[in-house]
C-alpha cells in the first residue's frame, strides 16, 4: 500500500526486537523539564551530573526520570521485562516478551514521572480510546496492566525506524541540507491520512502528530505512541503536542480535526526540506516559496502546504479524506514532473473534458491565403500563423464540469441527459422534475455557453445566497468572466481555487487559459505544461502549450508538444496537421533542412486524410521544398530519399507541384480561388523546348 500504487519507498528492514534495546535507558540531561511549570530540571551543575530525581526548584514539584521496570521483572502475571526501547514525552518504552500468547514480543509504555496527575490521566486515557482501534496504520493495542501503583499500556512491537530516524539517517549520509524524496515523503502522509481518517470516523483525535510517531517497517508504516488521544467532544483532559507542529488555536480552542491535518502539514514540511526555524522564526508559518527551492519546482505541493496550515482553521482540509484526495493528486504532479510520465486519473470534484478550445488549424494553400510567386521561389503561406488564437468563450467552455452530487434529487435526472448543443441541453433543463441546485448549476453553465452572461449571473447570486460556501458557484464566476474576456478577474477567482484544490487539474487548465487571453504567456505556459504532462485527457493543454512554444519561436518544442497527442485522441489527426505545418509554413530556405522537409512529407503521406487537405498540406510541404532547393542545396551524393512520392530536386517538385496546385483548382470553392490555383500551376510548371 505504501506508495499509493504510484511511488517506489524503499522498505525499511524490521529490526531484531533483542538489538533495540537501550544500553543505558536515561533521558539526556537537555530533555529534562518539570511536567507543572515546564523549568528545567536534572541539569549538570559544577561539574557534577544532574539528579534523575528530585525535586523542581522553580515549584517544588517532584520529578524523576529513572525507568520503574527493570530487566527480568515479570508484569501481570505474564509479561517479562527485556530492557528499554525508548523514552517519550508520556513515558518509558520497554520491550517486553508475552509467556501466554506464543512468546510474542510486545512493548509496555509506562509513565515519564508517575507523580504528575495530568499524566497519569492520560495514560488511563490512551488505554480506554485504544482498546477500540483496529486499522493497519495503527500500532494494535494488546492489554492494559497495572504494576507496583503503575499503569502500562501493551502493545504490538513494530520494529522498523521513525520517520525522524529516517530523516536524520539521510542527512548525516547526504548532509545537513538533506531532505527526503518528495515522493516519498507524500507517500507517508497518505498512509498517515488514512489512520487520521479512521480515528476522527470514530470520534477520537491523535492531537500530537510528528516525525517521531510514526514507524516504516518493511513497506508499512504506523502509528506508535498515542499517548495524545482523545475523544473528540473532551474538553476535560489535558492537551498534548510540540512546538512547530500544534496548530496555533489549540491553547484558545482546542484540538479539532483540522488541527490534526494541521500536524501532518508540518510534519511534511519537515521532511521534504530544511525547514530551519520551525519551532522559531516559522513556528505559525512557512518560509516563503522564493527561500525554498522545492516549493518553486512545485507550486501544487506548496499550496496544498499552505492550506493544510492556514493560521485559520475555517480556510484548511475540513477532512483528512479530502487532504488525501489532493495530496494524491499533487503526488501525480510531482511524479510526471521528475519523470515526464503522465499519470492519468479521474477527479473527484470534476467530470473529464467533454470539448477542447483552440484546436483548430489555420487553413494555408488550400484557403488561398497565401502567395508563391511566378517561379514558386517563396513558401506560400509565410504569412499565415499555423494555430487559430484561442477565444473566450471557447475556453469557458471548454473547461471541465463540476460532478453532480449524487444526493441531489434530480442526480439521476441529470445524468441521464444525452444533449449536447446547449440550446437543446437547456430546454432539457427547463423541464426537470425538480428545479435543484444541481440542476440550476447546470443552467448556469449552459446560460454561459449561450452568451447569456447576465442570466448566469442572476442564477449564481441566487445560489450564492442560498450557500455561499459552495465553491462550484465560484468557479462559475470565474467561468462567466472568462467566457466575457475579463482574464484578470477570472484568473483571480481561479487562482483561490488554486488554493483550494491544488491537487486539480481543472484550475490549472483555466489560469493558463486566462494568461494567454492576457498575453501573459510565460506563465499559461507553464500551467499548459503542468496540466499536459500529468494528464493528456487535457488536449486544450497540448495545443495552448503548442502555441505558447510558437509564440517564442520555438517551432521544436511545438511540434513535439503536437507529436505527443496520442493516436486514440480525436484531435490526434489535427496536431499532426498542425505538427506539418509547424515543420515548413512560414519559414524561409536557410531555416530548412533535407531532414525535416522529408519527415514533414512522411508525417503527411501516413495521414488519412481528404483528397482537399490533402491536396493543401502537400502543396506547402512542396513549396517549403522547391524554394530550398532553389537556393542551391541538394541532398548528399549517394542519397535518394523521396518528398510526398517525388524526388528532391527541382524539376521533380515543380512537376508535382503543379499536380497538386490543379487538384487544388478542381476542388476550389469559387471562381477567384480556382483561377488563383491555376496561376500557380502554370507558374511553377517546369519549362520546355515546346
Amino acid at each position: 500500500m505504501l506508495g499509493a500504487g504510484l511511488v517506489d519507498v524503499p522498505p525499511v528492514p524490521a529490526r531484531d526486537p533483542a538489538s533495540a534495546i537501550m544500553e543505558k535507558p536515561e533521558v539526556p540531561e537537555n530533555r529534562r523539564y518539570c511536567s507543572r511549570c515546564d523549568e528545567k530540571v536534572g541539569r549538570s551543575r559544577d561539574g557534577r551530573p544532574g539528579r534523575t530525581e528530585g525535586f523542581c526548584a522553580n515549584c517544588g514539584h517532584p520529578f524523576s526520570f529513572t525507568p520503574k521496570l527493570r530487566p527480568g521483572e515479570l508484569i501481570g502475571g505474564q509479561y517479562e521485562v527485556l530492557g528499554c526501547l525508548a523514552h517519550g514525552g508520556l513515558g518509558w518504552v520497554y520491550l517486553a516478551r508475552d509467556h501466554n500468547v506464543s512468546e510474542r514480543w510486545v512493548v509496555l509504555k509506562g509513565l515519564l514521572d508517575t507523580g504528575d496527575a495530568d499524566s497519569l490521566a492520560a495514560a488511563t486515557a490512551e488505554r480506554a480510546f485504544l482498546a477500540e482501534v483496529e486499522h493497519p496504520n495503527i500500532v494494535k493495542i494488546y492489554n492494559f496492566v497495572r504494576h507496583d501503583d503503575s499503569g502500562y499500556i501493551v502493545m504490538e512491537y513494530v520494529g522498523g525506524r521513525s520517520l525522524k530516524d529516517i530523516l536524520l539517517s539521510a542527512r548525516r549520509e547526504r548532509g545537513e541540507e538533506t531532505a527526503l524524496p518528495l515522493g516519498q515523503v507524500i507517500a507517508y502522509g497518505l498512509e498517515v491520512l488514512s489512520a487520521l481518517g479512521y480515528l476522527h470516523g470514530v470520534g477520537l483525535l491523535y492531537c500530537d502528530f510528528k516525525p517521531d510517531n510514526a514507524i516504516q517497517s518493511e513497506e508499512q508504516l504506523k502509528l506508535i505512541d498515542l499517548g495524545g488521544v482523545r475523544r473528540a467532544f473532551d474538553v476535560d483532559s489535558p492537551i498534548f503536542g510540540t512546538p512547530g507542529y500544534q496548530a496555533p488555536e489549540i491553547g484558545s480552542r482546542g484540538p479539532s480535526i483540522t488541527s490534526d491535518l494541521y500536524t501532518v502539514g508540518r510534519t511534511l514540511a519537515v521532511l521534504s526540506f530544511p525547514f530551519r526555524g520551525y519551532t522559531g522564526r516559522h513556528l505559525r508559518s512557512l518560509p516563503p516559496r522564493e527561500e525554498v527551492s522545492l516549493f518553486q519546482r512545485h507550486e501544487s505541493y506548496h499550496r496544498l502546504l499552505r492550506r493544510a496550515t492556514h493560521p485559520d482553521p475555517a480556510r484548511r482540509f475540513q477532512s483528512a479524506a479530502e487532504m488525501a484526495e489532493q495530496l494524491t493528486g499533487v503526488l501525480r504532479e510531482v511524479l510526471s514532473a521528475e519523470d515526464g510520465r503522465p499519470r492519468p486519473a479521474p477527479s473527484p470534484l470534476f467530470g473529464p473534458e467533454q470539448q477542447t478550445a483552440g484546436t483548430d488549424i489555420v487553413g494555408g494553400l488550400g484557403s488561398g491565403t497565401g502567395t508563391s510567386g511566378g517561379s514558386g521561389s517563396g513558401s506560400g503561406s509565410t504569412a499565415a500563423p499555423i494555430l487559430a488564437p484561442l477565444e473566450p468563450g471557447a475556453a469557458a467552455a471548454a473547461l471541465p464540469v463540476p460532478l453532480v452530487s449524487a444526493s441531489d434529487p434530480a442526480a439521476a435526472f441529470l445524468a441521464g441527459l444525452t444533449a449536447r448543443d446547449p440550446g437543446d441541453l437547456a430546454a432539457a433543463l427547463s423541464a426537470a422534475p425538480v428545479m435543484s441546485r444541481e440542476v440550476r448549476l447546470a443552467l448556469v453553465r449552459v446560460r454561459i455557453e449561450l452568451g447569456d452572461l447576465d442570466g448566469a449571473h442572476r442564477l449564481l447570486d441566487e445560489l450564492a445566497a442560498q450557500d455561499p460556501d459552495d465553491w462550484r458557484v465560484d468557479w462559475y464566476r470565474g467561468v462567466r468572466a472568462l467566457a466575457d474576456g475579463r482574464g484578470r478577474d477570472a484568473s483571480a477567482v481561479f487562482n483561490d481555487l488554486y488554493d483550494l484544490a491544488p491537487g486539480e487539474q481543472a484550475p490549472k487548465l483555466a489560469l493558463a487559459f486566462c494568461y494567454e487571453l492576457m498575453g501573459v504567456l510565460p506563465q499559461a505556459d507553464r500551467f499548459y505544461e503542468i496540466v499536459w504532462r500529468t494528464d493528456p485527457t487535457h488536449v486544450s493543454a497540448a495545443f495552448g502549450l503548442a502555441r505558447t512554444r510558437l509564440a517564442t519561436g520555438d517551432r521544436a518544442a511545438a511540434e513535439r508538444v503536437l507529436d505527443s497527442v496520442p493516436r486514440v485522441s480525436s484531435h490526434y489527426l489535427a496536431a499532426q496537421l498542425a505538427a506539418v505545418a509547424v515543420a515548413v509554413r512560414g519559414r524561409g530556405p536557410a531555416d530548412l533542412n533535407a531532414p525535416t522537409l522529408i519527415e514533414a512529407g512522411r508525417r503527411l503521406a501516413s495521414l488519412r486524410l481528404d483528397t482537399e487537405r490533402a491536396a493543401a498540406f502537400a502543396a506547402e510541404v512542396l513549396e517549403a521544398a522547391l524554394a530550398w532547393v532553389r537556393t542551391g542545396r541538394t541532398l548528399p551524393a549517394g542519397v535518394r530519399q523521396p518528398i510526398l512520392g517525388t524526388g528532391l530536386d527541382e524539376p521533380s517538385l515543380r512537376v508535382k507541384l503543379e499536380q497538386t496546385y490543379r487538384v487544388l483548382a478542381k476542388l476550389a470553392d469559387g471562381a477567384e480561388h480556382r483561377h488563383v490555383m491555376v496561376r500557380r500551376a502554370n507558374a511553377v510548371r517546369p519549362r520546355t523546348l515546346f
